[in-house]
């Protein structure tokens, strides 16, 4: 059976958004460098964020020297599927029609709509 992938608040996604685009194990120096000054968050907002993490089971943590570093349990491709998935059921009912109407109406350039076509016609989709 697959393991559950859980919602994730805003700032623990953004954690995990840093730690899917460095190389795993992933330090909070990692991260704070991945953020940048895009983000200012505080050591301690980070260590708590990871903690939640860890608890939430979408990381693992191990000991390396004094430091922690931190893997991701699932992809962001499987966390986006899950979520998609769930998008798909809970707000548009399971109806895929429902979901490409709501798609086009969004505002998607008709580039956007072709590049979705074709992703459908090579079975990406």
């Amino acid at each position: 059976m697959k393991k559950k992938i859980p919602r994730l608040p805003d700032a623990e996604l953004e954690i995990m958004q840093a730690i899917w685009s460095c190389k795993p194990p992933v330090s909070r120096a990692d991260i704070e460098y991945f953020l940048g000054d895009n983000r200012q968050l505080a050591p301690t907002t980070i260590l708590t964020l990871l903690s939640r993490l860890v608890q939430r089971g979408a990381l693992t943590v191990a000991k390396q020297g004094r430091s922690n570093v931190y893997s991701p349990v699932f992809s962001r491709q499987d966390y986006l599927a899950a979520r998609s998935n769930r998008f798909l059921n809970k707000l548009c009912g399971g109806d895929i029609h429902v979901l490409a109407s709501a798609l086009c109406d969004s505002g998607l350039s008709k580039e956007d709509i072709e590049e979705l076509r074709r992703l459908l016609k090579r079975g990406e989709l």
